[in-house]
């Protein structure tokens, strides 16, 4: 996210992201190269031991590191503390709306095998990809609020499972997200993370809404559909026996709500 970014009374034209590496990055733009700012993990993860401040070079814990013929378990999982769903920003709240995966955490064995073009490579057997949930956790799946400019966190909102779903944040100091196997799309109050409103859908709702404006009136737009992901999440989660089942229905549905003003 292309940000500027009021920090110590400077104003930085900066790159936002929080990434499947756990780690929340703050980068400048700046006109010959992109400086490291600042960076800090905004879930658990036992795979980095430090990030150098002037560099932003992360230094593995060769503990946690991958290796051939040897399994090697690590946080967060291979879903990363946020996979391909986007974060979203406020320019009112100037806050950061993360989708974040925590307490996850996984492991494999390093096979070496040929890449062969057209097929799936991975670097190990898919079938040996596990995921587990981090000992005394209750919760996995957060909807965070950040301040890029201090990475302080504002509120977090827990969900008991997989949050994985795109984020959107509108003017009107609102946040939309599905991603849960509730099959629910939520609505939460931009400053405060309160849950304003939920809507149970057909199946989990991993599309990425968008709101648009038809003769004045404001509309929220989102597709209603589970996979991918989120159905590999919801799959291994079964079949470890961890609580959930694979019971999440599948669907393709459009759904369109009216904002109504207060």
């Amino acid at each position: 996210m292309l940000i500027d970014l009021q920090k110590d009374g400077q104003t930085i034209k900066s790159l936002v992201h929080p990434g499947r590496d756990a780690i929340f990055w703050v980068l400048e733009r700046a006109p010959d190269k992109i400086r490291f700012v600042a960076g800090w993990p905004f879930v658990y993860t036992n795979v980095w031991k430090s990030i150098d401040p002037e560099t932003g070079k992360p230094t593995p814990d060769p503990e946690h590191k991958p290796a051939l013929g040897k399994r090697i378990d690590f946080c967060p999982s291979l879903w990363g503390g946020k996979d391909w769903p986007s974060a979203a920003y406020s320019p009112k709240t100037r806050l950061v709306y993360v989708p974040a995966q925590n307490n996850f955490c996984g492991g494999f064995v390093g096979v070496k095998e040929p890449l062969e073009p057209g097929k799936l490579w991975l670097g190990t057997k898919e079938e040996d990809i596990t995921l587990t949930v981090r000992p005394g956790s209750d919760h996995h799946g957060e909807l965070q609020a950040w301040d890029p400019a201090t990475g302080k966190k504002a509120w977090q909102h827990n969900f008991r499972w997989q949050l994985m779903a795109t984020v959107l944040a509108t003017g009107g100091d609102l946040v939309f997200v599905g991603g849960t196997n509730d099959r629910m799309f939520r609505a939460f109050d931009a400053k405060t993370g309160d849950v304003l409103w939920e809507q149970k859908t057909n199946s989990g709702v991993t599309g990425a809404p968008v709101a648009y404006e038809v003769d004045g009136t404001e509309y929220i737009a989102v597709q209603s559909g589970w996979g991918v992901d989120a159905e590999r999440i919801q799959d291994k989660l079964a079949k470890a026996n961890i609580g959930v089942s694979d019971n999440v229905p599948q669907g393709g549905v459009v759904w369109v709500f009216k904002v109504k003003q207060p």
